[in-house]
């Protein structure tokens, strides 16, 4: 099955790929690895603003962090033109903009980190750090960068 009937499967589309809001491009590609920029939570075109512990839930910040991982494996697409060449899913690294006493960040991660083995399978399962932030760019819940093992073409 290929990566596009898993996602329909679960009910989800890939996002058109963000075009970057600063000076960075969204993937390199270098030694058989991609390294995806920082995905910020965005859904429909429209950002997913909010704090974890002061203005959002858990279960909001749990789809913030699916909507970085759907937009990380766009980005991948566009990068690499076939999903195929995704050998493994290395490490992801999530930023939660969350208050001070907001402790459950890897919570709010599982969020991508699940739709990961949800799409790769053995191979979506990954390392992964998930840290609180007092804010992130644009006011975003989440944020999330992805280093992937590559496949030449």
């Amino acid at each position: 099955m290929t990566i596009e009937e898993k996602l329909a499967e679960l009910g989800l589309t890939l996002p058109q790929p963000a075009a970057p809001v600063a000076a960075y491009v969204p993937v390199v590609i270098a030694g058989g690895m991609a390294y995806v920029s920082g995905q910020v939570s965005m859904k429909d075109g429209q950002l997913i603003r909010g704090r974890l512990g002061e203005n959002m839930t858990p279960e909001e910040g749990l789809a913030a962090a699916q909507a970085c991982g759907l937009m990380i494996v766009a980005q991948l697409k566009a990068a690499l033109g076939d999903l195929s060449r995704v050998e493994r899913i290395v490490k992801l690294g999530a930023f939660v903009n969350s208050t001070a006493d907001f402790v459950d960040q890897p919570k709010i991660a599982n969020g991508a980190s699940e739709l990961m083995v949800a799409l790769f399978g053995e191979a979506g399962r990954h390392a992964r750090s998930a840290v609180g932030v007092p804010a992130l760019p644009l006011g975003v819940a989440v944020e999330i960068d992805a280093i992937v093992a590559v496949r030449a073409d």
